[in-house]
């Protein structure tokens, strides 16, 4: 295993970074600008790179420099939020739930206000994830992927299906009920492809060939692609349940002519198990409930 350098090292660093200024960063860390300066210069030496460039002005960060920022922003949000969450824990009864962003944004952010007027007594912490990033911590925890072994609940449903807006649709003469894919912008997500369906990869599920040349846009996140949909962009995919609160409102249309079953799904727990604490276990039944309806 690799040798880390040293903690004050990388936290002057890292101050001295987001401040931009060493004067900001001794300030923050409650030292003087010479010890701040010091680390630092300990930590390129540990390294054996510059992570600053000395020779311009205003001094900038070299490409090693940024490379160790990004890697210090996951692990410092990371201890930065369960930091949060202990302290908020030690005043009061506070449950975080953990989601990947899309179940955040369109399944979950629709019914806070059910899920607070429920748990009036509990402050609830939402903290979201992309695809790829490390596990954060939460009491709740709802992951995206394979069934595995364990004390997991399956929420929503198995089927994937595609979607577009009304006004897609009638821009191109078709209907929910009447479509040709093969003449629609498909929409999908790059940086998913591992685990959420690309087209490519729907098709061979629903047991259809991809059309020969047919247009694909790809976007970084599902929050991205869904408001490409809802903009009338082209077709996305969806997985059932996500998207209900669109469908139910006529913002989007189900395509009803295929859909793919996948093993794939969304998969609820709580962080201690079955010893989790009363108020978490209400929580993630009261979660588990919303999502099998």
């Amino acid at each position: 295993m690799e040798r880390l350098p040293g903690f004050s090292g990388l936290t002057a660093f890292y101050a001295a970074a987001r401040h931009g200024t060493l004067t900001a960063a001794a300030q923050e860390l409650n030292v003087s600008q010479p010890a701040i300066s010091r680390r630092i210069a300990a930590l390129e030496a540990d390294l054996g790179v510059a992570l600053f460039d000395r020779g311009r002005k205003p001094v900038r960060m070299t490409q090693a420099g940024r490379d160790l920022l990004r890697a210090l922003h996951g692990g410092f949000g990371q201890i930065e939020s369960a930091v949060a969450q202990i302290r908020q824990a030690a005043k009061g009864r506070v449950v975080t739930v953990t989601a990947p962003s899309g179940f955040v944004a369109f399944w979950l952010i629709p019914r806070l206000g059910e899920l607070e007027d429920a748990f009036p007594d509990v402050t609830i912490r939402i903290m979201s994830q992309e695809y790829g990033e490390a596990v954060r911590p939460g009491d709740v925890l709802i992951r995206f992927g394979l069934p595995e072994e364990g004390d997991e609940m399956r929420l929503l449903g198995d089927a994937v299906f595609p979607v577009a807006s009304p006004l897609y649709l009638d821009k191109r003469g078709m209907s929910g009920a009447d479509h040709d894919l093969s003449k629609m912008t498909l929409l999908t997500m790059e940086t998913a492809r591992s685990q959420w369906h690309d087209w490519p990869s729907w098709f061979r599920a629903a047991g259809l060939d991809m059309p020969k040349g047919a247009r694909v846009l790809d976007f970084t996140s599902y929050a991205m692609l869904v408001n490409a949909v809802l903009a009338g962009q082209g077709v996305g995919l969806c997985w059932d349940g996500v998207l209900d609160s669109f469908l139910d409102t006529g913002a989007i249309t189900r395509l009803r002519l295929h859909h793919a079953i996948s093993a794939r799904g969304y998969f609820l727990s709580a962080r201690d198990g079955l010893a989790a604490e009363r108020a978490v276990q209400d929580i993630l039944h009261w979660i588990a409930e919303k999502g099998q309806k």
